[in-house]
């Protein structure tokens, strides 16, 4: 059965739009078939997306910050991100070419493209010396812990110094196997936001 995490889906096409209001902005998307929670922005994204604008806004945005939407599906963290921070330079992963085609067209129906869109298994398509301040990423759960956990190590080695990884995952998916796992990769793991069951957690890269 063909799943999110295809590199090349083959199912038919299945398009259709999704609306979403979030930092009192308006967004429309376009979906497919074969790509992660296709009918709607998804419980888990929509508290990760509020509790990282807040948590940026508190501590406060600097010029040029470079941000990774790490698993970026049809394109709205990174989309949200670049329309809220405009001056972040964005960077937009997925291994899903369906995804990634579909993260372009977004953009462009949003009129705030990222800087970057990639297709790319975890962050195999990235140079090494591509930092980022922050990764963002709701992780592709059915894909497996191996998975996950690569995005968590791929992650922190293009992190800079003293950036940051926010992740949003259920407990009953894992969260606290993930927190663990972060505990070990950073050293730190707050989490900064619950509700429904999900949990945003937040780690920064100490060097």
């Amino acid at each position: 059965m063909p799943q999110y995490f295809d590199k090349e889906p083959d199912t038919a096409s299945e398009r259709r739009y999704v609306d979403y209001r979030i930092n009192g902005m308006n967004f429309r998307f376009v979906t497919d078939t074969s790509v992660f929670s296709r009918t709607s922005v998804d419980k888990g994204t929509d508290l990760l997306l509020n509790a990282v604008i807040d948590d940026i806004k508190e501590r406060g945005a600097r010029r040029d910050e470079r941000l990774l939407d790490l698993g970026c599906g049809w394109g709205v963290v990174g989309i949200v991100m670049k329309s809220v921070f405009t001056l972040f330079d964005v960077t937009c992963v997925d291994i899903n070419s369906r995804a990634v085609a579909l993260a372009s067209e977004n953009a462009k129906l949003n009129l705030r493209a990222p800087d970057k869109i990639v297709q790319s298994d975890v962050l195999e398509a990235i140079g090494e010396d591509e930092l980022f301040d922050t990764v963002i990423t709701n992780p592709p759960v059915r894909a497996g812990k191996q998975t996950v956990f690569a995005f968590y190590e791929q992650a922190y080695s293009h992190l800079k110094e003293n950036g940051a990884i926010y992740v949003v995952l259920q407990r009953k998916q894992g969260a606290d196997s993930t927190k663990k796992k972060l505990t070990e990769l950073y050293g730190n793991c707050e989490t900064i936001a619950i509700k429904g069951g999900y949990h945003v957690m937040k780690s920064v890269k100490k060097v």
